[in-house]
């Protein structure tokens, strides 16, 4: 899955640090979600997007053929 979160993060003038803390995660947690080494659970998805104010879906992208391996 790919996601805007480290765009939507430098815009509003955030750390890594920052964030983590602000979410309860540890900085690690929000580099690997930057990097696409990790997935949120559904809880840090929305906890993210309801700290932004925006939607899940405006934050991270899913594409087709995804749980399979295609892409």
């Amino acid at each position: 899955m790919k996601n805007r979160l480290e765009e939507i993060r430098k815009e509003r003038g955030i750390t890594q640090a920052e964030l983590a803390n602000i979410l309860e995660v540890s900085r690690q947690t929000i580099g690997s979600l930057e990097n696409g080494r990790y997935n949120p659970s559904i809880l840090l998805a929305f906890k993210i997007a309801a700290y932004f104010q925006l939607t899940i879906e405006e934050i991270f992208i899913y594409e087709e053929g995804e749980e399979d391996g295609k892409k």
